[in-house]
Formats: structure tokens, C-alpha cells, sequence
């Protein structure tokens, strides 16, 4: 079985703009995410673009920030203040990556922790991992809504995540830690990688890299997440670190590439921005 991002991102979405709805009849007006660009990056460009249309279906006012590559580190900064003093913002998004010359840590540092709909600043990383109230990095977040979707006992279960990044390998362990898995974290360094991965009960693969995974990596039944987006070399298309038509025939059930964690990456941040705007009316 095919787990579909896709699917399951359209039925969140309208329940989030039935919520949204509710929100501005009771405050006067709708969650507004702001999202700054710096440069063309083709990548960037698509990923803002899809986040501009989720937050059309769901009813959140989108501010699209558009900078040349040529920003400096102090001017991009000194935005980033601009929108934390900005009452009528609620989330604030700088896409990643950036230009070399900014320091990518000093500009997620400078957005407000209550602006914060990413989930990576320093103090929101710290509380997930002290067991406090948190903003999730949507990418891990996604990816849990999508073993519920699964029907997937956690609890007791086995989970091996491959890729270690503060985006998605670190907190989804975590996640998975807290639903009260076994959780072993593999890597490119890690040796005889298929004899780690075949105990996994739960298998979610983030090395940025086609075709990692392979069948005789996969213990039968697995449920497999697919977080990679690469292109394959031999015929250009999007494929993700697992090698989906060989592994689907092991695995209980699979994310597709595209088409799975993607759309809940942009879902959860709709979730995000929503939840941003309901605590500041506390």
C-alpha cells in the first residue's frame, strides 16, 4: 500500500479552512504567514510557491518577501525584526537554503520563538527535546501524521531513522522516541547500513540520496517513509532514497516519491501558522 501525502494533506486542508473560517468570524481576521525569498533558487521558488497556494486553500493571508541574492546579512536581519514587530504577522518562514554569505543560524535565531512556523529555532529544538510545548519542525511532523494515517501502532515497535540533520533525522527520532519506539539512528557512516535498517519495524529514510534503500534492506512488512527528493541520474525524474517499485514488494506499506512526505510538509506548516495565531489569543 502506497501511503499518499497528497490525499491526506487535501483532507487536513479543508479542515483547517472550516477552523480558519471560525477564527476570523471570532477575531476579525485570518492567520497571516509571512514568507521571505532571497535569490532564485529553483527549488525555493517551488517550495514558496506551493506554500502561497496551501495557504490560499486554507484561508491564511500569504506575504511573499521576494530578495535578490545580494541581500546582506544586516539588511535580512534587520526584516526579520521588521515582521517580529509586526502584530498583524503571526508566522514568519525564511526559505532555506541562503546565500553563503549569511549566516543561516543567525537569521533562524533572530526570528521571533513565537513566529517561529518552522520549528528550528534554537529554543523550540530545546524544549522538543525536553518534553516541553513546542513548535514541530513540520517535515517530522508530517511524517508522524502519516504513520497515523498508516494505521501504525507505534508503542513497542522498532523505528530506524537513516540521516541525522536538525531538520528531519533528529526530531522525527524524537517524535518517534516519545510515541514510545525503539529508536536507532543510522547514517552514511554507519557500517553494514542493511543489517540496521532489516530490524526496523518503522523505517524513515532521510540521507538525500536516490535509491539508498533496497528491497533486501527492508524487513517484510516494514512501513516505509520516504523523506527523499533527488533526481534519477539515468532518467531525470523525481525519485526518492528508497527504491520504491523494488520495496514495495517487501514493505507493508510506502510512501511515494513525489506525491507523500512533501504535502504534509506544507500542510503541517498551514498548522503551524494557525496554531501561531490562536496562542497569541490567549
Amino acid at each position: 500500500m502506497r501511503i499518499s501525502g497528497k490525499d491526506l494533506s487535501v483532507r487536513l486542508k479543508a479542515e483547517m479552512a472550516e477552523r480558519v473560517a471560525q477564527l476570523k468570524e471570532k477575531y476579525g481576521r485570518e492567520p497571516h504567514l509571512a514568507v521571505i525569498l532571497v535569490g532564485e533558487d529553483p527549488g525555493s521558488v517551488s517550495y514558496v510557491t506551493g506554500k502561497a497556494k496551501a495557504s490560499e486553500v486554507v484561508g491564511i493571508r500569504n506575504t511573499t518577501i521576494r530578495r535578490p541574492d545580494t541581500i546582506s546579512e544586516k539588511e535580512l536581519l534587520d526584516l526579520v525584526r521588521e515582521l517580529n514587530a509586526d502584530e498583524s504577522v503571526d508566522g514568519i518562514l525564511v526559505q532555506l537554503p541562503l546565500p553563503r554569505h549569511i549566516d543561516e543560524n543567525k537569521v533562524i535565531e533572530a526570528i521571533s520563538l513565537e513566529k517561529d512556523v518552522d520549528g528550528f529555532h534554537p529554543l523550540n529544538v530545546a524544549a522538543l527535546w525536553q518534553k516541553r510545548p513546542c513548535t514541530v519542525a513540520c517535515t517530522p511532523k508530517g511524517i508522524m501524521k502519516l504513520l497515523q494515517e498508516a494505521g501504525e501502532e507505534i508503542a513497542g515497535k522498532r523505528a530506524v531513522v537513516v540521516g541525522r540533520s536538525n531538520i528531519v533525522g533528529l526530531p522525527v527520532a524524537k517524535l518517534l522516541l516519545d510515541a514510545n519506539a525503539t529508536v536507532t539512528i543510522a547514517h552514511s557512516r554507519t557500517k553494514d547500513l542493511g543489517e540496521v535498517t532489516r530490524q526496523a519495524d518503522i523505517l524513515v529514510v532521510a540521507v538525500g540520496h536516490p535509491h539508498t534503500i533496497t528491497a533486501d534492506m527492508v524487513k517484510p512488512g516494514a512501513v516505509v517513509i520516504d523523506v527523499g527528493v533527488n533526481r534519477n541520474p539515468d532518467t531525470g525524474k523525481l525519485c526518492g532514497d528508497v527504491d520504491t517499485e523494488e520495496v514495495e514488494a517487501v514493505a507493508r506499506c510506502i510512501t511515494p516519491v513525489p506525491g507523500g512526505v512533501g504535502p504534509m510538509t506544507i500542510t503541517c506548516l498551514m498548522e503551524n501558522t494557525i496554531d501561531a495565531f490562536e496562542r497569541k489569543q490567549r
